[in-house]
Formats: structure tokens, C-alpha cells, sequence
């Protein structure tokens, strides 16, 4: 058994393991997807993206049913659970089929579980995803060290509550899991907070359900700049928005959201066949 293809990769600091598999053809199990994450025994990521023909999934996968794309972005979290969307993982999942050649066009659909995903990709290599609407879906609370956050809940094809602060974000200890209502959020939920730093600029962290705080969450910066809209009273609007990966450009209005920003590789090779065999 020959080793396993990956490709390291990142965008704004949000880090991932690529994992080329057009016919289908790898098992991935939590465990062997905790693992790759792990940053001491394994390549360290925030998540992985296995690259799959959407054919091959003969509609087994929710998402897969009505898809016109031809490449699935099959998403699993650090932990090894699964996850509907990822903003930065498109933009670098977009970038990849680009420069293997697996897609020949620079604008075209990615399949996701929530939906297909179209995007643009330019001539710097940067990428345009097309998010999907952003809904304003209620409130509720974050507790991060005994602190109780009020924040507005958004669903971008994925579960987000976004706490707008005063005071600067950099000072929230997030190295533990905060809080939040399991009841509104039976699947768990993203956790964003955001400053505004002026109109049209924001600056935030997050804290991601089965992975902990990351550099950058692309789904996350489409959720602030809907909450950030929606706390001023429109539900239209472009923001930068500043994570500790980077910066990205997010618009928002009725019909849909736009997620811009850099797509970076680091690294490629071959997992040991041995070393994922005992995993499974």
C-alpha cells in the first residue's frame, strides 16, 4: 500500500490538511481525522478537506442531492466531526483544483454540505466565495470566564452567535470552551467577537466548535458583518474584517453574502501507509 497524498494549506492562518481523493476512495474515520490534527502527533490542522468527485458519493452525502458541482469539499473539523461549511477551507479547496488542473475554468461551484458554493478565482490567486444568504435566526448568551456575552445568532449554512463587545476582544481568555445555550444550539455553535473599529471595519476572534480558537473562519467573518449590519438597523453592507490570520473583505444583502480573501499551500507530500493504517 503506497502512501496517502496531502497537501498543507491555509487561508488567513486558518490551516488544513488537503486530501486528494477523486474516486472516493479513503476512509476517513474520526479517529484518523484526529490525528492529522493533531499538532504533536500528527501534521496539525484545523481541519481537514478531502477533494472528492461529487459523483462519487452517489448522494450519500447531505448536500450531494441537488449539487451541479463537480467537486465535493468533504469538511470534517479537528476533532473528527463534521461541519457543514468552511469559508477559508473554499477559498483554498478553490485554489487547489485550480492549480492541479483538476478545473480549467477561474470561475465555477464547489459542492459543501450546505449547499454549492460558487467562486472566483483571480489572477493573484486570492478567492471570491459566493457565502450563501446569512440569516439573523434570534439571540442568546456566551459566557467566556464567568462574563456573560449577549450576542446575535446567524446561520451561514452553519450555526454562529456573534458578541459585540466594547472593551477589546484581545483580552478574552478563550483557551477554554465558553458557554452557550445548548438548547438553541442543540449541534453546538461558532463563537465570534467582534469590535467595530469604524464603519466598515471590524476586528474579531473566534472560538470554533470542534476545533478551539483558529487564526481565521471565514463562515465566522460573514456572521459579524450580518450581526454588525443588523445591530445598526440595515441588512446591506461591505466590512473588512480583521482575525488574527489576516484580513477579508465580506459583503452582506438580502439575497446572498460574498467572502474575499488569500489562499496560501505550504507544503505537499505523503502520509505513511503504515502510520494511517494503525488508525484505522
Amino acid at each position: 500500500m503506497g502512501g496517502i497524498e496531502f497537501l498543507k494549506g491555509h487561508g488567513t492562518q486558518n490551516d488544513f490538511v488537503i486530501l486528494p481523493d477523486a474516486a472516493g476512495g479513503v476512509e476517513l474515520t474520526p479517529e484518523r481525522i484526529a490525528a492529522l490534527c493533531d499538532r504533536q502527533r500528527g501534521l496539525g490542522a484545523d481541519g481537514v478537506l478531502r477533494v472528492v468527485r461529487s459523483s462519487a458519493l452517489s448522494g450519500d452525502v447531505a448536500g450531494t442531492e441537488d449539487s451541479a458541482a463537480e467537486w465535493f469539499m468533504d469538511y470534517r473539523n479537528a476533532d473528527g466531526s463534521v461541519a457543514e461549511m468552511c469559508g477559508n477551507g473554499v477559498r483554498v479547496f478553490a485554489r487547489y483544483l485550480v492549480e492541479s488542473g483538476l478545473e480549467t475554468r477561474r470561475e465555477f461551484a464547489v459542492g459543501t454540505r450546505a449547499g454549492d458554493r460558487p467562486v472566483q478565482v483571480h489572477p493573484d490567486l486570492s478567492v471570491t466565495v459566493a457565502m450563501g444568504p446569512a440569516r439573523i435566526t434570534g439571540a442568546s448568551v456566551a459566557v467566556v470566564d464567568g462574563r456573560e456575552l449577549s450576542g446575535v445568532a446567524v446561520d451561514v449554512g452553519n450555526p454562529h452567535l456573534v458578541s459585540t463587545l466594547d472593551d477589546d476582544v484581545a483580552g478574552l481568555d478563550l483557551r477554554e470552551q465558553p458557554r452557550f445555550d445548548r438548547e438553541f444550539f442543540p449541534g453546538g455553535v461558532n463563537l465570534e467577537f467582534v469590535n467595530t473599529v469604524e464603519p466598515g471595519a471590524l476586528r474579531m476572534r473566534v472560538y470554533e466548535r470542534g476545533v478551539g480558537e483558529t487564526r481565521a473562519c471565514g463562515t465566522g467573518t460573514v456572521a459579524a458583518v450580518a450581526a454588525a449590519l443588523h445591530l445598526s438597523g440595515t441588512d446591506t453592507g461591505t466590512s473588512t474584517v480583521d482575525i488574527p490570520g489576516g484580513r477579508v473583505t465580506v459583503t452582506v444583502d438580502p439575497e446572498g453574502s460574498t467572502l474575499t480573501g488569500p489562499a496560501e499551500f505550504v507544503a505537499r507530500g505523503e502520509l505513511d501507509a503504515g502510520w494511517w493504517a494503525s488508525l484505522a
